[in-house]
């Protein structure tokens, strides 16, 4: 993991010097807490704000972990000019600048300092302050896949600020929608699949407004329910969100933490464990990493740092928890650069964060996916589903959209998802072992030329689960073998045990045979709860004579639940095979070629022209084809389905005279 450090400590003295060759005064009213004299302003910071009609459709609010394809600064600069040159290797840097000879200056400026010149361009227009953080633009996709910027009373009575998300909307030519609440970017995350958070400062600031109308404006200008609305531990003035956690993935958040000595130990502990308790848009419990954040001297603004596509810029100032906290981030955050950018302007309530701010990008190849994630009972395959959203207008290759999946820390295997309909693609990821530990994430491109992965970073942090070592069904014994007269006659037992932690109900299951005549004998009422632990026996018996021919007649007895279907194998020994002559005693199939990839050929000798039945499970016993066949010559063939994706099937060809089964391998 690449580790740098920005050495920045004449940074003050450049700035001054920076103002005053432009002959500027440094505006002290213009700081990021309100000055006394804006405090004093009696100003309705809603005045000029033009509201409009919220975005159409369901609204999918940009996170800050998404793809961008710029980020926006402020000249005169907050931030130190390495940190540019650093974040313009990979992506554009869009500089906010007074007039075209500010804008001079800041090429002058860029060009001595190595700055990629090709990675930048600039938005004329006239700010009051560098926080673009907190008068920035809200990036969101509406219901028709368009882009769009939520633009907001910024809660600081500066005009020139709060013009430039109307500005930069108009810079990339999309629409900007108007949410007449107060707030400001600092003190608002949102984790791209509808969940945000601030502090209560926007209760504070909108004191016309009910709880239940914030949330409502939230939901409606950018998709997020719930609005999860929380007490400040950091107890200054600023109550920005930015400066005590963050959202680093969906599921993950990272939270500052004091000493036990601190008065607002137990504010920051309660913040924690609520995330912790409470669920994320991925269903489960927050994962949350904590960052040691003192506020001693020299400050540690840690949560304050910047994620940028595949970076993560955290603001360091030479304190010595400096290079704990990288470590942290490091962990949390596997597969990504982590940078530290020393500067001695950072503060505990306005550091790296407040200064910067993402630009979405545009044309995204989004991956939606809820992940499987913690403990499940045992099942041989697992299906996966996901949208994937092309917001460019093109299309997604087919061929391109992948489950690439592992057990135990082996080698990635890929299975191809397949189309389903609109955006949404299913695929399987098959062969699970018992007890295996299963990583994997998802892949597609798309005729932009863009390529995702869910996670966001693919193979470096991929989503787990767990199998559990048993089914959550087992059958004892695992298959009945009929061997004697007697016991066709008096029937042999089969237990079916819960192995689950919870009750399970089964819905149904199979009567009778079709391969012999078995029966099952006294069936339970259905549907039957099992509790956990508990089992329920039934009795099978078979019919005299047994009029099929073969070496061993297998059936399979299915059980139905809501979580699949389980199968258990009934045999007959061919020795009790009855002698009543029949014309199909020559019978014989072969299944080829073996593996196969979209269809297998049957052949079937002394059957042409005849019928016969095709079924083909998984080894869970879930029917996956089912087809009556008319035999052409020996043979004929049969097409899989698109949703049998490559793993080991058994398959099972029922006739008058015939059952016989056995396993075939797909390689799709």
């Amino acid at each position: 993991m690449k580790k740098i450090y920005f050495l920045f400590f004449v940074g003050l003295m450049i700035s001054i010097q920076t103002l005053f060759a432009q002959n500027q005064q440094p505006d002290y009213r213009k700081l990021h807490y309100l000055s006394k004299e804006e405090m004093e302003m009696k100003v309705n910071l809603s005045k000029n704000f033009v509201p409009t009609d919220p975005p159409e459709g369901v609204i999918r609010n940009v996170a800050e972990f998404d793809e961008m394809q710029a980020v926006l600064v402020r000249y005169p600069f907050g931030v130190p000019v390495e940190l540019i040159r650093e974040m313009a290797e990979n992506t554009m840097v869009t500089t906010i600048v007074a007039n075209s000879g500010e804008q001079q200056t800041v090429i002058n400026t860029y060009t001595n300092s190595n700055v990629n010149l090709s990675n930048c361009n600039f938005i004329i227009a006239p700010t009051d302050s560098y926080w673009v953080r907190d008068y920035g633009p809200w990036f969101i996709f509406d219901g028709n896949k368009q882009p769009g910027i939520v633009d907001f009373p910024y809660n600081r009575p500066r005009p020139n600020d709060n013009n430039i998300p109307a500005k930069v909307s108009n810079e990339l030519g999309i629409n900007l929608f108007g949410m007449n609440l107060i707030s400001t970017g600092g003190n608002y995350m949102c984790d791209g699949m509808g969940f945000a958070a601030s502090t209560d400062l926007v209760w504070d600031e909108n004191p016309t407004l009910t709880h239940t109308q914030i949330s409502d404006y939230v939901h409606d200008y950018l998709g997020n329910t719930p609005y999860m609305v929380l007490e400040d531990p950091l107890g200054e003035y600023i109550k920005h969100i930015d400066c005590w956690g963050k959202y680093l993935s969906p599921g993950k958040v990272i939270i500052g933490q004091v000493p036990a000595t601190d008065p607002r130990y137990q504010d920051y502990e309660n913040t924690a464990n609520y995330f912790a308790t409470t669920n994320s848009s991925w269903g489960y419990p927050y994962e949350v990493v904590r960052v040691y954040t003192p506020g001693t001297y020299p400050n540690t603004p840690y949560t304050n740092s910047l994620i940028l596509n595949k970076k993560v810029f955290v603001p360091i100032t030479g304190s010595q928890w400096d290079d704990e906290a990288l470590v942290v981030y490091e962990e949390a955050m596997p597969g990504y650069e982590i940078v530290g950018v020393m500067y001695n302007s950072w503060e505990n309530t306005d550091a790296l964060h407040c200064r910067t701010k993402g630009i979405a990008d545009l044309g995204m190849l989004y991956i939606k996916h809820l992940p499987l994630l913690g403990n499940f009972n045992y099942s041989d395959h697992f299906n996966i589903t996901a949208d994937i959203i092309a917001y460019s207008g093109e299309t997604v290759y087919p061929d391109s959209v992948f489950v690439y999946f592992r057990q135990n820390g082996s080698d990635y295997e890929h299975t191809l998802m397949q189309h389903v309909s609109g955006d949404t693609y299913s695929g399987t990821i098959e062969n699970v072992q018992q007890g295996a530990t299963v990583e994997y994430y998802l892949f597609a491109a798309d005729e932009s030329g863009r390529r995702s992965f869910c996670p966001y970073i693919g193979e470096p942090d991929p989503f787990e689960f767990h199998v559990a070592t048993l089914p959550v069904l087992s059958f004892s014994p695992d298959s009945v073998l009929f061997q004697t007269e007697e016991e066709m006659m008096n029937g042999l037992p089969l237990h079916i045990v819960n192995n689950s932690s919870g009750g399970f109900m089964i819905s149904s299951l199979t009567e009778m045979g079709d391969a012999f005549e078995w029966v099952v004998d006294q069936v339970p009422q259905m549907p039957l709860i099992l509790p956990s632990s508990d089992s329920i026996s039934l009795l099978i018996k078979c019919n005299i004579p047994v009029k099929y021919l073969g070496t061993l007649i297998t059936d399979s007895l299915f059980v139905t639940t809501g979580t699949g279907v389980f199968a258990v194998r009934i045999m007959i020994d061919s020795d009790l095979i009855s002698s009543i002559d029949d014309p199909y005693s020559s019978l014989r199939s072969v299944v080829y070629p073996n593996p196969a990839s979209t269809k297998m050929m049957i052949c079937l000798e002394g059957y042409s022209g005849k019928w016969a039945q095709v079924n083909v499970y998984r080894l869970s016993g879930e029917l996956m084809l089912h087809q009556i066949i008319k035999v052409s010559g020996n043979r004929t063939g049969v097409d899989f389905p698109d949703n049998m994706m490559s793993g080991t099937y058994i398959y099972q060809v029922i006739a008058p005279g015939l059952s016989t089964s056995g396993k075939v391998i797909v390689i799709r």
